[in-house]
C-alpha cells in the first residue's frame, strides 16, 4: 500500500523530504517534540536572541534577518561577504551588556578592500537601528586573503570577564598556519570588546607573534561555548576524516594540529602516526568517525532537568543533535537527539530556557518537553 502511495506521490510531484517526525523520546523516557519557530531559511549559521523577544539570524549567503512577531525583515547595511563554500555571513553574539550599549558582534568571510582576491575571517561589531546596521566597527581581520573557501572557524563567545573569544580555522593551509603564532589561522583569539588586546594575553610582548592569539594548533573550530561551571571556554573542531575534537581552551597552549591527530586524510592516507607529543594538549573527547560538529551549547535551564549541565553538539554529517554527558572531566555518555532531523548547523539555549536548533534547508526549531 505504501509503495502505491509513494508512486502516486512521485507522479503528482509530491516530495516526502520534509515529512519528518517532530516527536522524540530521550533516554529515561523523557519525551519532547520540536516546534518550528522560523521557517524558510537556507543555512542559518548563527542566531542571537534580543531582549524584546526577537531573533537575529545570520544566513550564510550574506543576509542578516530580524525575526520579530512572526515576520522576517532583511537588515540593511550588512557587509559584503566572500560567499564561497564554507564562507559567508557566519556567527552572531551580543555584548554581555547589550541592553545598555547595543553592540552586536558578527563574523564573516570578508575582503575589506585592496588586499588581494578571496577573503578571510573578519570580526565586526555594529548596532541595530530599526532595520539597519549602524556604527560598524572592525574588531579583527585575519590575513592574508585567500580564494580557498574552507576552514574559516568563526564562532564567537564572551567569557565572564567580558573578553571576546573567536576562532579562525587553518584556511586549508595546515602546514603553515596552525603551528605558527606569527600567522593567522588555526587559532583561538581573545580580545577586549573594542578590539584591543588584553595585556595578559599569552603572547603579548613577543614581537614575532600575533598578540590576539590565545591558543594555537587548531584545525577548524565551529563550536564554542562558555562552561557555566568552570567559566572556561570550550571549543569543538572538525578533524579530517576522523578526529573531530572537544577542547578546553587554556592560554598559550598548543592543541597539536597537524602534528598530532586522531584522523587521517580523506583519501585514507596517513597525516601523522602521532596522537600525542610532548607540549601538546590532548582533547577532552574525540570522534572517530567524524560527526562533522557544528554549534555548541551547555544546558543550564530547568526546562530539561534530565539534561542539565550536559553539552549539546550538532552533527552536520549524521543529522542529529548530540547530547554529551560529562562527569569529573570525562565524557561518560552520548545520546542522539533529533535523529534524522537534517544538518544541524547551530544550537542555542534561549533566554526562556528552551533549546533552539538551526537545521539547514529548514529553519529554527524549539525543543519542547512533553512529560
Amino acid at each position: 500500500m505504501m509503495k502505491k502511495i509513494y508512486i502516486l506521490a512521485l507522479f503528482l510531484g509530491i516530495s516526502f523530504v520534509n515529512c519528518q517526525k517532530n516527536e522524540f523520546t530521550s533516554d529515561g523516557d523523557f519525551k519532547y517534540k520540536t516546534e518550528t519557530v522560523v521557517d524558510g531559511l537556507e543555512i542559518a549559521w548563527g542566531m542571537a536572541f534580543l531582549p524584546d523577544g526577537s531573533i537575529l539570524i545570520a544566513e550564510q549567503e550574506g543576509k542578516m534577518i530580524l525575526f520579530k512577531e512572526g515576520k522576517k525583515t532583511n537588515i540593511k547595511n550588512v557587509p559584503e561577504v566572500f560567499y564561497e563554500n564554507q564562507g559567508g555571513l557566519l556567527d552572531l553574539e551580543l555584548h554581555p551588556d547589550y541592553k545598555n550599549n547595543g553592540w552586536i558582534y558578527f563574523s564573516f568571510s570578508g575582503n575589506l578592500g585592496d588586499e588581494g582576491e578571496g577573503g578571510n575571517t573578519t570580526i565586526m561589531r555594529a548596532k541595530l537601528q530599526g532595520d539597519e546596521l549602524v556604527d560598524k566597527q572592525l574588531i579583527y581581520k585575519a590575513t592574508p586573503n585567500t580564494k580557498r573557501g574552507h576552514h574559516f572557524g568563526s564562532r564567537l563567545e564572551f567569557d565572564r570577564n567580558g573578553y571576546l573569544f573567536f576562532s579562525i580555522g587553518d584556511r586549508g593551509n595546515r602546514d603553515e598556519n596552525p603551528q605558527d603564532i606569527t600567522r593567522d589561522g588555526g587559532k583561538i583569539y581573545r580580545l577586549l570588546d573594542d578590539g584591543g588586546v588584553p595585556a595578559d594575553n599569552p603572547f603579548v610582548g613577543d614581537s614575532t607573534a600575533k598578540a590576539a592569539v590565545y591558543s594555537y594548533g587548531h584545525r577548524n573550530p565551529q563550536g564554542m561555548a562558555l562552561d557555566p561551571l568552570s567559566g572556561k571556554i570550550w571549543v569543538h573542531e572538525h578533524g579530517p576524516q576522523g578526529g573531530d575534537e572537544i577542547n578546553i581552551i587554556e592560554p598559550g597552549k598548543n592543541y597539536g594540529w597537524p602534528l598530532i591527530t586522531y584522523g587521517k586524510n580523506y583519501d585514507d592516507s596517513i597525516i601523522t602516526d602521532d596522537t600525542d607529543l610532548p607540549g601538546m594538549e590532548q582533547p577532552l573527547h574525540y570522534w572517530v568517525p567524524s560527526i562533522a560538529p557544528s554549534g555548541m551549547a551547555f544546558v543550564t535551564s530547568d526546562v530539561y532537568p534530565e539534561w542539565k549541565n550536559n553539552l549539546l553538539v550538532g552533527s552536520l554529517k549524521f543529522e542529529y543533535l548530540n547530547r554529551v554527558v560529562i562527569e569529573n572531566g570525562k565524557v561518560v555518555k552520548e545520546e542522539k537527539l533529533l535523529d534524522g532531523i537534517g544538518r544541524v548547523r547551530t544550537v542555542r539555549q534561549g533566554p526562556d530556557g528552551y533549546i533552539y536548533v538551526s537545521v539547514e534547508q529548514k529553519g529554527i526549531v524549539k525543543l519542547v518537553p512533553q512529560n
